[in-house]
Protein backbone atom coordinates (compact mmCIF):
# COMPACT_ATOMS: atom_id res chain seq x y z
CA UNK A 1 0.00 0.00 0.00
CA UNK A 2 1.48 3.31 -1.08
CA UNK A 3 1.55 5.95 1.60
CA UNK A 4 0.44 9.42 0.56
CA UNK A 5 2.68 12.33 1.46
CA UNK A 6 0.87 15.05 3.41
CA UNK A 7 2.20 18.30 1.93
CA UNK A 8 0.45 20.54 4.46
CA UNK A 9 2.02 18.67 7.34
CA UNK A 10 5.39 18.97 5.60
CA UNK A 11 4.93 22.76 5.31
CA UNK A 12 4.21 22.83 9.04
CA UNK A 13 7.27 20.68 9.89
CA UNK A 14 9.68 22.79 7.86
CA UNK A 15 8.12 26.04 9.13
CA UNK A 16 8.55 24.87 12.72
CA UNK A 17 12.12 23.67 12.08
CA UNK A 18 12.92 27.16 10.83
CA UNK A 19 11.29 28.70 13.91
CA UNK A 20 8.74 30.64 11.86
CA UNK A 21 5.28 31.29 13.32
CA UNK A 22 2.12 30.93 11.25
CA UNK A 23 1.54 34.68 11.46
CA UNK A 24 5.00 35.39 10.01
CA UNK A 25 4.48 32.96 7.14
CA UNK A 26 1.07 34.54 6.45
CA UNK A 27 2.66 38.01 6.39
CA UNK A 28 5.34 36.84 3.94
CA UNK A 29 2.76 35.20 1.65
CA UNK A 30 0.79 38.40 1.21
CA UNK A 31 -2.15 40.51 2.34
CA UNK A 32 -4.82 37.89 1.75
CA UNK A 33 -3.14 35.48 4.18
CA UNK A 34 -3.59 35.21 7.96
CA UNK A 35 -2.76 32.77 10.77
CA UNK A 36 -6.07 30.92 10.42
CA UNK A 37 -5.57 30.43 6.69
CA UNK A 38 -2.05 29.04 7.29
CA UNK A 39 -3.50 26.66 9.90
CA UNK A 40 -6.03 25.39 7.35
CA UNK A 41 -3.32 25.13 4.69
CA UNK A 42 -1.19 22.95 6.96
CA UNK A 43 -4.11 20.53 7.29
CA UNK A 44 -4.41 20.00 3.51
CA UNK A 45 -3.01 16.77 2.14
CA UNK A 46 -2.12 18.33 -1.21
CA UNK A 47 -1.34 21.96 -2.00
CA UNK A 48 -1.65 23.56 -5.42
CA UNK A 49 1.68 23.85 -7.26
CA UNK A 50 1.72 27.68 -7.61
CA UNK A 51 1.04 28.11 -3.89
CA UNK A 52 3.61 25.45 -3.01
CA UNK A 53 6.12 27.31 -5.17
CA UNK A 54 5.40 30.57 -3.33
CA UNK A 55 5.78 28.86 0.07
CA UNK A 56 9.02 27.34 -1.19
CA UNK A 57 10.35 30.80 -2.07
CA UNK A 58 9.31 32.29 1.27
CA UNK A 59 10.80 29.47 3.38
CA UNK A 60 13.77 29.02 0.99
CA UNK A 61 13.15 25.27 0.84
CA UNK A 62 12.89 23.35 -2.45
CA UNK A 63 9.36 22.45 -3.57
CA UNK A 64 10.47 18.82 -3.75
CA UNK A 65 11.00 18.80 0.02
CA UNK A 66 7.29 19.50 0.57
CA UNK A 67 6.27 17.05 -2.15
CA UNK A 68 8.53 14.14 -1.21
CA UNK A 69 9.29 14.27 2.52
CA UNK A 70 7.78 11.25 4.27
CA UNK A 71 8.29 11.16 8.04
CA UNK A 72 7.74 7.42 8.27
CA UNK A 73 10.40 6.75 5.61
CA UNK A 74 12.81 9.12 7.36
CA UNK A 75 12.28 7.32 10.67
CA UNK A 76 12.84 3.94 8.99
CA UNK A 77 16.05 5.17 7.38
CA UNK A 78 17.31 6.55 10.69
CA UNK A 79 16.33 3.41 12.59
CA UNK A 80 18.02 1.13 10.05
CA UNK A 81 21.12 3.26 9.55
CA UNK A 82 22.20 4.38 13.00
CA UNK A 83 23.60 1.85 15.44
CA UNK A 84 24.70 1.95 19.07
CA UNK A 85 27.14 4.77 18.38
CA UNK A 86 24.17 7.05 17.51
CA UNK A 87 26.08 8.47 14.54
CA UNK A 88 26.72 6.76 11.24
CA UNK A 89 30.41 6.16 10.57
CA UNK A 90 31.28 7.10 14.14
CA UNK A 91 34.05 4.49 14.05
CA UNK A 92 36.02 6.79 11.77
CA UNK A 93 35.95 9.59 14.29
CA UNK A 94 36.72 7.74 17.50
CA UNK A 95 39.79 8.91 19.35
CA UNK A 96 42.46 6.23 19.01
CA UNK A 97 45.08 7.94 21.19
CA UNK A 98 44.85 8.19 24.94
CA UNK A 99 45.95 11.76 25.72
CA UNK A 100 47.37 10.79 29.12
CA UNK A 101 49.53 8.09 27.54
CA UNK A 102 50.73 10.63 24.99
CA UNK A 103 51.68 13.11 27.75
CA UNK A 104 53.56 10.40 29.66
CA UNK A 105 55.41 9.42 26.47
CA UNK A 106 56.38 13.05 25.81
CA UNK A 107 57.60 13.40 29.40
CA UNK A 108 59.73 10.25 29.09
CA UNK A 109 61.16 11.51 25.78
CA UNK A 110 62.07 14.81 27.45
CA UNK A 111 63.84 13.01 30.31
CA UNK A 112 65.79 10.88 27.83
CA UNK A 113 66.83 14.02 25.93
CA UNK A 114 68.02 15.71 29.13
CA UNK A 115 70.04 12.60 30.05
CA UNK A 116 71.70 12.56 26.60
CA UNK A 117 72.48 16.27 26.90
CA UNK A 118 74.03 15.75 30.35
CA UNK A 119 76.12 12.84 29.06
CA UNK A 120 77.33 14.96 26.11
CA UNK A 121 78.16 17.81 28.52
CA UNK A 122 80.12 15.44 30.74
CA UNK A 123 81.98 14.05 27.70
CA UNK A 124 82.79 17.57 26.51
CA UNK A 125 84.01 18.60 29.99
CA UNK A 126 86.28 15.58 30.20
CA UNK A 127 87.71 16.33 26.74
CA UNK A 128 88.29 19.95 27.75
CA UNK A 129 90.05 18.81 30.93
CA UNK A 130 92.22 16.47 28.85
CA UNK A 131 93.14 19.28 26.43
CA UNK A 132 93.89 21.68 29.30
CA UNK A 133 96.00 19.12 31.17
CA UNK A 134 98.16 18.46 28.08
CA UNK A 135 99.25 22.09 27.98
Amino acid sequence: MEQKIHQGRNVKRFREMLGIKQEALAFDLGEDWNQKKISLLEQKETIEDPLLQKISEVLKIPVEAFQNFDEEQAINIIANTFQDEAVAYAEQYKCTVNPIDKIIQLHEDKIALYERMLKEKDDMMSRLETVLNKK
